[in-house]
Protein backbone atom coordinates (compact mmCIF):
# COMPACT_ATOMS: atom_id res chain seq x y z
CA UNK A 1 0.00 0.00 0.00
CA UNK A 2 1.63 3.55 -1.23
CA UNK A 3 0.27 4.84 2.50
CA UNK A 4 2.38 2.81 4.74
CA UNK A 5 5.87 3.81 6.07
CA UNK A 6 8.02 1.26 8.03
CA UNK A 7 10.60 2.85 10.24
CA UNK A 8 13.58 0.87 11.65
CA UNK A 9 14.85 1.91 15.28
CA UNK A 10 18.70 0.35 16.09
CA UNK A 11 18.12 -0.17 19.77
CA UNK A 12 21.67 -1.42 20.27
CA UNK A 13 23.99 -4.30 20.24
CA UNK A 14 24.27 -8.39 21.98
CA UNK A 15 27.21 -10.22 21.76
CA UNK A 16 27.14 -13.69 22.07
CA UNK A 17 28.62 -16.98 21.35
CA UNK A 18 27.40 -17.92 17.67
CA UNK A 19 26.70 -21.66 18.83
CA UNK A 20 23.71 -20.32 20.69
CA UNK A 21 22.53 -18.88 17.49
CA UNK A 22 23.59 -21.58 15.04
CA UNK A 23 23.44 -24.68 16.56
CA UNK A 24 26.86 -26.44 16.29
CA UNK A 25 28.49 -23.72 14.51
CA UNK A 26 31.69 -25.16 16.67
CA UNK A 27 31.68 -28.72 17.83
CA UNK A 28 34.97 -30.78 18.78
CA UNK A 29 35.81 -33.66 17.08
CA UNK A 30 38.36 -36.65 17.43
CA UNK A 31 41.51 -34.64 15.68
CA UNK A 32 40.03 -30.91 16.98
CA UNK A 33 39.06 -31.36 20.58
CA UNK A 34 39.18 -27.68 21.55
CA UNK A 35 37.92 -25.87 18.33
CA UNK A 36 37.62 -21.82 18.31
CA UNK A 37 34.64 -19.75 19.29
CA UNK A 38 32.87 -17.20 17.22
CA UNK A 39 31.90 -14.41 19.76
CA UNK A 40 29.37 -12.23 17.47
CA UNK A 41 28.08 -9.10 17.23
CA UNK A 42 24.25 -9.22 17.24
CA UNK A 43 21.24 -6.50 16.73
CA UNK A 44 17.93 -5.16 18.58
CA UNK A 45 15.85 -3.12 16.41
CA UNK A 46 12.43 -2.23 16.68
CA UNK A 47 10.28 -0.91 14.41
CA UNK A 48 7.70 2.08 13.77
CA UNK A 49 4.41 0.87 10.86
CA UNK A 50 2.62 3.87 10.43
CA UNK A 51 -0.74 3.33 9.14
CA UNK A 52 -3.70 5.30 7.66
CA UNK A 53 -5.12 4.00 10.41
CA UNK A 54 -2.67 3.40 13.70
CA UNK A 55 1.40 3.97 14.50
CA UNK A 56 2.10 0.59 15.50
CA UNK A 57 5.74 -0.25 17.74
CA UNK A 58 6.47 -3.03 16.86
CA UNK A 59 8.47 -4.42 20.04
CA UNK A 60 10.15 -2.61 22.66
CA UNK A 61 13.59 -3.84 22.98
CA UNK A 62 15.88 -3.91 26.23
CA UNK A 63 15.50 -2.62 29.70
CA UNK A 64 18.14 -0.15 29.58
CA UNK A 65 19.73 -1.50 32.84
CA UNK A 66 19.93 -4.87 31.54
CA UNK A 67 23.17 -4.74 32.36
CA UNK A 68 23.50 -2.95 35.61
CA UNK A 69 22.07 -5.89 36.99
CA UNK A 70 18.37 -6.01 35.74
CA UNK A 71 18.86 -8.83 33.88
CA UNK A 72 20.28 -11.82 36.18
CA UNK A 73 23.88 -12.59 35.69
CA UNK A 74 23.75 -15.91 34.22
CA UNK A 75 21.47 -14.50 30.88
CA UNK A 76 23.94 -11.41 30.11
CA UNK A 77 26.74 -13.83 30.27
CA UNK A 78 25.28 -15.55 27.98
CA UNK A 79 23.54 -12.45 25.86
CA UNK A 80 25.13 -9.55 26.97
CA UNK A 81 23.47 -6.06 25.89
CA UNK A 82 26.41 -4.07 25.84
CA UNK A 83 24.94 -0.92 25.25
CA UNK A 84 21.29 -1.28 26.42
CA UNK A 85 22.13 2.04 28.82
CA UNK A 86 22.04 4.35 25.93
CA UNK A 87 19.07 2.91 24.48
CA UNK A 88 16.14 4.15 25.87
CA UNK A 89 13.17 3.63 24.24
CA UNK A 90 11.65 7.17 24.49
CA UNK A 91 15.38 8.48 23.29
CA UNK A 92 15.18 6.43 20.18
CA UNK A 93 11.69 6.89 19.27
CA UNK A 94 12.68 10.76 19.71
CA UNK A 95 15.58 9.74 17.41
CA UNK A 96 12.89 8.93 14.36
CA UNK A 97 11.03 11.55 14.99
CA UNK A 98 8.46 10.09 17.31
CA UNK A 99 6.94 10.74 21.05
CA UNK A 100 5.86 8.00 23.21
CA UNK A 101 2.59 9.15 22.56
CA UNK A 102 2.63 8.87 19.14
CA UNK A 103 2.07 5.21 19.36
CA UNK A 104 -1.36 3.98 19.14
CA UNK A 105 -0.53 0.36 19.59
CA UNK A 106 2.35 -1.97 20.35
CA UNK A 107 2.58 -5.16 18.85
CA UNK A 108 5.02 -7.59 20.89
CA UNK A 109 6.71 -10.38 18.48
CA UNK A 110 6.85 -12.46 22.36
CA UNK A 111 8.12 -11.53 25.80
CA UNK A 112 11.53 -12.38 25.99
CA UNK A 113 13.93 -9.85 27.81
CA UNK A 114 15.27 -8.68 24.89
CA UNK A 115 12.12 -7.40 23.37
CA UNK A 116 9.80 -6.74 25.96
CA UNK A 117 11.79 -4.44 28.57
CA UNK A 118 10.07 -1.33 27.44
CA UNK A 119 6.65 -2.09 27.85
CA UNK A 120 6.70 -0.28 31.33
CA UNK A 121 6.62 2.64 29.30
CA UNK A 122 2.94 2.21 28.14
CA UNK A 123 1.97 1.25 31.93
CA UNK A 124 -1.74 2.50 33.25
CA UNK A 125 -2.16 3.74 29.73
CA UNK A 126 -4.42 2.99 27.33
CA UNK A 127 -2.35 1.87 24.59
CA UNK A 128 -3.29 -1.99 22.98
CA UNK A 129 -0.40 -4.12 23.58
CA UNK A 130 -1.11 -7.14 21.39
CA UNK A 131 0.31 -10.17 21.87
CA UNK A 132 -0.49 -14.17 21.17
CA UNK A 133 -2.54 -16.16 23.30
CA UNK A 134 0.23 -18.88 23.32
CA UNK A 135 2.95 -16.22 24.37
CA UNK A 136 0.95 -14.62 27.20
CA UNK A 137 0.49 -17.52 29.54
CA UNK A 138 3.71 -18.76 28.79
CA UNK A 139 5.93 -16.29 29.64
CA UNK A 140 4.67 -16.37 33.42
CA UNK A 141 4.76 -19.81 33.36
CA UNK A 142 8.09 -19.34 32.65
CA UNK A 143 8.86 -16.47 35.16
CA UNK A 144 7.43 -17.91 38.04
CA UNK A 145 8.01 -21.55 37.73
CA UNK A 146 11.39 -23.33 37.07
CA UNK A 147 10.31 -24.66 33.44
CA UNK A 148 9.70 -23.00 30.58
CA UNK A 149 12.18 -20.86 29.20
CA UNK A 150 14.60 -18.74 31.60
CA UNK A 151 14.75 -15.79 28.35
CA UNK A 152 11.51 -13.89 30.47
CA UNK A 153 11.38 -11.77 33.17
CA UNK A 154 8.01 -11.33 34.71
CA UNK A 155 8.89 -7.30 35.73
CA UNK A 156 9.23 -6.53 31.65
CA UNK A 157 5.70 -7.62 31.09
CA UNK A 158 3.83 -7.67 34.56
CA UNK A 159 2.00 -4.16 34.78
CA UNK A 160 -1.04 -2.33 33.95
CA UNK A 161 -0.98 -2.90 30.74
CA UNK A 162 -4.01 -2.74 28.23
CA UNK A 163 -3.18 -6.56 26.69
CA UNK A 164 -5.13 -7.47 23.70
CA UNK A 165 -5.30 -11.11 22.64
CA UNK A 166 -4.39 -12.21 18.89
CA UNK A 167 -5.82 -15.77 18.31
CA UNK A 168 -4.94 -18.16 15.27
CA UNK A 169 -2.56 -18.38 12.35
CA UNK A 170 -3.24 -14.88 11.17
CA UNK A 171 -4.73 -11.42 12.47
CA UNK A 172 -5.82 -8.57 10.55
CA UNK A 173 -4.67 -5.43 12.69
CA UNK A 174 -4.68 -2.72 9.90
CA UNK A 175 -5.07 -2.13 6.36
CA UNK A 176 -1.78 -3.72 4.86
CA UNK A 177 -0.52 -4.86 8.60
CA UNK A 178 -0.90 -8.93 8.83
CA UNK A 179 0.18 -10.52 12.05
CA UNK A 180 1.52 -14.51 11.74
CA UNK A 181 1.72 -16.69 14.24
CA UNK A 182 5.27 -18.61 14.05
CA UNK A 183 5.50 -21.03 17.02
CA UNK A 184 8.95 -22.51 17.37
CA UNK A 185 11.33 -20.07 19.18
CA UNK A 186 8.40 -19.43 21.61
CA UNK A 187 4.82 -20.88 21.65
CA UNK A 188 3.85 -17.26 20.61
CA UNK A 189 6.12 -15.93 18.73
CA UNK A 190 4.34 -13.52 15.85
CA UNK A 191 6.04 -12.01 12.79
CA UNK A 192 4.17 -9.86 10.37
CA UNK A 193 3.62 -9.27 6.49
CA UNK A 194 3.78 -5.36 5.91
CA UNK A 195 2.41 -4.42 2.90
CA UNK A 196 4.34 -1.31 2.34
CA UNK A 197 5.50 0.37 -0.73
CA UNK A 198 7.13 -0.98 -3.83
CA UNK A 199 8.68 -4.17 -1.67
CA UNK A 200 6.50 -5.96 0.85
CA UNK A 201 8.02 -6.53 4.25
CA UNK A 202 8.30 -10.09 5.30
CA UNK A 203 8.63 -9.58 9.67
CA UNK A 204 10.70 -13.19 10.47
CA UNK A 205 11.88 -11.86 13.55
CA UNK A 206 13.44 -14.15 16.01
CA UNK A 207 12.23 -17.33 13.86
CA UNK A 208 15.32 -16.98 12.47
CA UNK A 209 18.03 -14.66 14.56
CA UNK A 210 20.68 -14.76 11.71
CA UNK A 211 20.51 -15.96 7.49
CA UNK A 212 21.80 -19.52 8.47
CA UNK A 213 18.69 -19.95 10.28
CA UNK A 214 16.42 -18.89 7.24
CA UNK A 215 18.17 -21.23 5.03
CA UNK A 216 17.61 -24.23 7.89
CA UNK A 217 20.38 -23.94 10.40
CA UNK A 218 18.48 -24.34 13.69
CA UNK A 219 19.33 -22.17 16.52
CA UNK A 220 20.70 -23.99 19.58
CA UNK A 221 17.75 -26.23 21.43
CA UNK A 222 18.34 -23.73 23.99
CA UNK A 223 16.55 -21.11 21.91
CA UNK A 224 13.85 -23.11 20.64
CA UNK A 225 10.35 -24.27 22.51
CA UNK A 226 10.14 -26.73 19.86
CA UNK A 227 12.46 -27.41 16.96
CA UNK A 228 8.86 -28.99 14.90
CA UNK A 229 7.32 -25.85 15.23
CA UNK A 230 10.34 -24.13 14.02
CA UNK A 231 10.66 -25.99 10.94
CA UNK A 232 6.86 -25.91 9.97
CA UNK A 233 7.17 -21.80 10.50
CA UNK A 234 10.10 -21.75 8.37
CA UNK A 235 8.31 -23.33 5.75
CA UNK A 236 5.70 -20.62 6.05
CA UNK A 237 7.49 -17.96 6.02
CA UNK A 238 9.91 -19.26 2.71
CA UNK A 239 6.41 -19.68 1.25
CA UNK A 240 4.95 -16.35 1.92
CA UNK A 241 8.41 -14.83 0.66
CA UNK A 242 8.04 -16.50 -2.13
CA UNK A 243 4.45 -15.58 -3.30
CA UNK A 244 4.81 -11.77 -2.54
CA UNK A 245 8.69 -11.49 -3.35
CA UNK A 246 8.85 -9.69 0.20
CA UNK A 247 12.27 -8.44 1.95
CA UNK A 248 13.11 -10.36 4.85
CA UNK A 249 13.71 -8.93 8.48
CA UNK A 250 15.13 -11.24 10.32
CA UNK A 251 15.63 -11.29 14.23
CA UNK A 252 19.12 -10.19 15.28
CA UNK A 253 20.99 -10.42 11.73
CA UNK A 254 22.49 -7.17 11.73
CA UNK A 255 24.28 -6.95 8.10
CA UNK A 256 20.75 -7.92 7.27
CA UNK A 257 18.97 -4.85 9.72
CA UNK A 258 21.85 -2.86 7.81
CA UNK A 259 20.65 -3.51 4.13
CA UNK A 260 16.98 -3.02 5.34
CA UNK A 261 17.08 -0.12 7.71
Amino acid sequence: MDDIEVTFLDRGRVQADRNFVVDGASVATASNRDPSHEYETYVVWNLVIETPELTILWDTGSHPEAGDGYWPEPLYEAFAHVDADEHHLADDLGGAGYELADIDAVVMSHLHLDHAGGLAEFAGTDVPVYVHREELPFAYFSATTDEGSIAYLQRDFDHDLNWQIVHGDSYHLADGVELLHLPGHTPGLMGALIDRPGTPLLIVGDEAYVEANYAGQSMATSLLWSNAAWKESLERCRNIQRETGADVLLGHDLSVFESLA
